[in-house]
């Protein structure tokens, strides 16, 4: 039993990368038919071999051998199980659970995203913006994409001591996945945890549920965590910001005269990123020096923000992280729509079942 849930587990990983049974083998240097042999169930391997297995496919050994959990259940193992945060996850999966159940009050379940195979993060950022037909414009509601495209998303303000910026779950059975994003974070750091958490949606779905870090949000760190949250942070970038784009607008407007931390904000403005996810990209795509981007790095950008471009997204960040503060999770627009739909509904039928016949008596 436990040899046919390794093999099981092992096969469905390796086909989530691409791999043939014969490439796969060859990586490891091991044989095609020992590969065989353990996806069938009929070899257990050494403790060396699934260890080189498991790093080669970036999995905890674990995960060969656990079985599969209620989508939302992984989320209550941490050492927090009695605190804040636990009690924000068991919101967070109470949301999900009426997300659902409002779907299916009125009829309008969302499909999910194709996931993708081996792909760089800028080649899936390209291919998802030709997917959507996004060109290479600006996203204008990352939460809304998000939601249209099969990733229910609410924002909810989470303890600073539990150190999560965002959590991705997608429950298989159901085939519904769930975005929760860390409404304490300024509003533009919130966007860059909706794309990295799409990233996951499309495509680390088999590893299910996700905790985000703060640190994987910021390029100085995220090398320190697994491959996917760099692959992530990647997609984000190139997903939120096409270097194209980006390059179309210096080239036109800004390089003649050298940028400065004006056209810095301008740009975080348009694309609707956070300043430094800004200064990355312009760093990265070569339009920014190293100096320069490090003293631009250190600037407060909210107080210049504001003097040149009037009430900015600067203020309103600081003006937003004190209101959630005090609030509740913050529902997605769909998730609203969907409530005032199923709720005028309920009254519809009320109506309904409250009118008189034809013979002048109430229905029973």
């Amino acid at each position: 039993m436990m040899n046919m849930l390794l093999g099981t587990r092992l096969k469905r990983a390796r086909e989530e990368i691409g791999l043939s049974q014969g490439a796969f083998a060859k990586a490891l240097g091991l044989s095609s038919e020992y590969i065989s042999l353990l996806e069938s169930g009929k070899r257990t391997p050494s403790f060396d071999t699934l260890t080189r297995i498991s790093s080669f496919l970036n999995k905890d050994i674990a995960y060969f051998f656990e079985e599969k959990r209620p989508a939302f259940e992984g989320l209550f193992s941490g050492p927090d199980n009695d605190g804040r945060a636990r009690r924000e996850l068991l919101k967070f999966k109470a949301y999900g659970e009426k997300y659902l159940q409002l779907e299916e009050d009125t009829g309008r379940r969302l499909d999910i995203a194709p996931r993708y195979g081996p792909i760089s993060p800028g080649r899936l950022a390209e291919e998802e913006r030709r997917r959507l037909g996004l060109g290479q414009e600006p996203i204008r509601d990352i939460f809304g994409l998000c939601e249209l495209n099969g990733l229910r998303v609410v924002r909810q303000p989470l303890p600073e001591e539990a150190r999560m910026a965002g959590v991705f779950v997608f429950d298989e059975e159901r085939k519904a996945a769930f975005a929760l994003i860390n409404a304490n974070e300024p509003p533009g750091l919130q966007i860059q945890i909706a794309a990295h958490l799409y990233a996951h949606y499309l495509k680390d779905r088999a590893d299910s549920p996700i905790i985000d870090n703060p640190d994987v949000m910021i390029d100085e760190y995220v090398s320190l965590y697994p491959p996917r949250e760099q692959f992530a942070q990647a997609f984000a970038s190139r997903f939120l910001i096409p270097p194209a784009k980006l390059q179309e607008i210096v080239e036109k407007d800004l390089r003649s005269k050298g940028l400065g931390f004006e056209d810095v904000l301008f740009l975080k403005r348009y694309f609707g990123a956070s300043t430094r996810a800004m200064l990355r990209s312009l760093r990265n795509n070569g339009y920014l020096a190293e100096a320069r981007f490090e003293e631009f790095f250190k600037r407060s950008p909210e107080d210049r923000e504001a003097e040149v471009f009037g009430n900015t997204a600067g203020h309103e960040e600081r003006r937003s992280r004190t209101l959630f503060r005090k609030s509740r999770a913050v529902p997605s627009d769909r998730y609203r729509l969907l409530a005032a739909e199923a709720a005028a509904g309920a009254r519809e039928r009320d109506e309904r079942d409250a009118a008189p016949d034809r013979t002048g008596e109430n229905h029973e």
